[in-house]
């Protein structure tokens, strides 16, 4: 008997083997065949096909596996960089095979235009990416499509189109709350610290604010400076808004095979998030405050929240939408901030100048007013500064795009990667930004130097696109140079030096939906002598 279940057993093992042998060959079979066709289609329309970038295995894997490996040592952009160059260093569209899947890559401005602009009908964001996000932010302005999408962008954008957006009051309340954190010894310095979760406790408080009419003070209650008033744990919702969203980035990193992985962990901190934000939103509709929240000084306070419920009292409704804007206001203006400190701890001719320049505009002490974002745009060196920061360490390293029919795009064919490509039905377009702002041909045999001064006299293009572009360009893109400028100016005119406490290093790139440091901001400050 026992032997019959053996023999049965190992019988059943070869059946799967054998089967699952087949299904291979069939997958290999097939991608030939469709590639086949796809030279046919692509000749008859006088489009060439993009060089490709091969596997060191017959499947198409390795590459997968090379760039996950990659991600996870925090040099998943730099990956992209190099896979790329191997095709050739002139070469900036490829194709990337995959068992009997494909995508393009592509780091030319040109093909971006194209998909966000002159041909923005033919391409739309992917499956892949709404699968991706939709746990934890719900249909919104950055998961929908179509009817759906033009209804989340109807409702958000007249609210970005108001002056109150740049309420520098709001910033600068966080901002001191931010500086209360902050404490300097006998010597004058700050200890030794990681500067980067700051930021983006900064940011989670300024733009929760902003969203509900109430902040969830996660710096005071990191830094034991306040109880909770609110009943809500702001450092808790933090963390589990952080993880929730690495979950989200390695979802959306197995491209067409997100449901392999496991959910119970998203789906926990997702709930978390849902009840807090759920709480906001109720304590907010059921005040007895007028709309326009009116303050007990009688100054008028904007809140977004109050805004859309004019429009709709759908309580999940306005519950995705100020979650989506809420992770757009927190965390690629949180990783900028913690960049710019990064490289000014690394750079001290370029703080001394910037330093020297904010304190002749907007004087030495953190009381002087700023009235507004155009004062701050005003100040030029200021600008070239966050642009550059924005450019070498690409806030938001990669974007995407499918195709919503049979397609083309203008560069990347042919030998020379110059003849347009045809692009079929549900083929995804990914967009590594990073890999585009780092193009030695764009901007120059630097360009892996911070160098702010490279931003003199420059035009921007679609070279230079981290709120992405057409009409999915990020509304909140006002606010968050303005949150990051005034936040800047603040900082110069408190401390006087910054001292890089890490030591040399190779840059890493810790990826998260957004780039942030992969070693964190580890720096002190120096305050100005009273």
């Amino acid at each position: 008997m026992l032997s019959w279940i053996s023999i049965s057993m190992r019988s059943l093992s070869s059946g799967v083997a054998i089967s699952l042998l087949l299904l291979i060959i069939y997958k290999i079979i097939s991608s030939k065949l469709k590639f086949r066709k796809y030279l046919e289609d692509s000749a008859r329309l006088g489009c060439a096909p993009a060089p490709t970038l091969h596997s060191n295995n017959l499947l198409g894997t390795s590459r997968l596996r090379e760039s996950i490996k990659a991600t996870k040592e925090d040099r998943g952009p730099q990956y992209v960089v190099s896979a790329m160059n191997e095709v050739g260093p002139h070469i900036h569209t490829v194709r990337v095979p995959i068992l009997d899947y494909e995508l393009l890559v592509t780091r030319d401005p040109e093909n971006v235009k194209a998909m966000f602009s002159t041909q923005t009908s033919e391409y739309d964001i992917s499956a892949t990416r709404s699968s991706a996000f939709m746990p934890l932010l719900g249909e919104g302005i950055f998961t929908s499509t179509g009817a759906q999408w033009k209804h989340s962008r109807a409702l958000v954008r007249p609210q970005f189109s108001r002056e109150e957006i740049s309420n520098l009051d709001l910033v600068e309340r966080h901002v001191r709350t931010l500086m209360r954190v902050l404490k300097v010894n006998g010597s004058g310095w700050t200890e030794t610290l990681d500067l980067q979760p700051l930021m983006f406790y900064f940011t989670l408080d300024t733009a929760t604010e902003f969203l509900y009419g109430q902040s969830v003070n996660s710096q005071a209650a990191i830094a034991g400076l306040e109880s909770s008033k609110n009943g809500i744990d702001g450092a808790a919702f933090s963390k589990h808004f952080s993880t929730a969203k690495h979950l989200v980035d390695k979802r959306g990193a197995l491209g067409k095979f997100y449901w392999l992985m496991p959910m119970s962990e998203m789906q926990m901190h997702c709930r978390a998030i849902h009840e807090v934000i759920d709480k906001m939103i109720s304590d907010r509709l059921s005040s007895k405050r007028d709309p326009l929240c009116m303050e007990e000084k009688g100054t008028r306070k904007f809140v977004l929240l109050d805004e859309l419920a004019k429009e709709t009292q759908d309580l999940k409704e306005l519950r995705n939408e100020t979650l989506h804007t809420l992770m757009a206001g927190r965390d690629p203006t949180g990783a900028l901030l913690g960049w710019v400190w990064y490289f000014l701890a690394r750079c001290p001719d370029v703080f001394s100048k910037l330093r020297k320049t904010v304190l002749e505009q907007f004087g030495t002490s953190t009381d002087s007013p700023i009235s507004d974002f155009s004062d701050l745009r005003r100040c030029e060196y200021l600008q070239w500064v966050i642009h550059e920061v924005v450019r070498i360490a690409a806030i938001i390293p990669m974007n995407e795009r499918v195709a919503l029919k049979d397609t083309t795009l203008p560069r990347g064919g042919g030998e020379h990667g110059s003849k347009p490509i045809f692009v079929r039905k549900g083929i995804q377009v990914l967009i590594p930004l990073y890999a585009i702002q780092h193009r030695p041909d764009i901007w120059g045999d630097d360009v892996e130097e911070f160098r702010p001064e490279r931003w003199r006299g420059r035009r921007i293009g679609w070279e230079w696109i981290p709120f992405g572009g057409g009409a999915r360009k990020c509304l909140g893109q006002q606010f968050a140079f303005t949150e990051s400028s005034y936040c800047i100016v603040r900082f110069l005119q408190r401390f006087d030096a910054v001292e890089n406490m890490e030591g040399p290093g190779e840059i890493k790139l810790h990826t998260a939906i957004e780039n942030r440091s992969g070693t964190g901001v580890k720096v002190r400050f120096h305050e100005v002598s009273k």
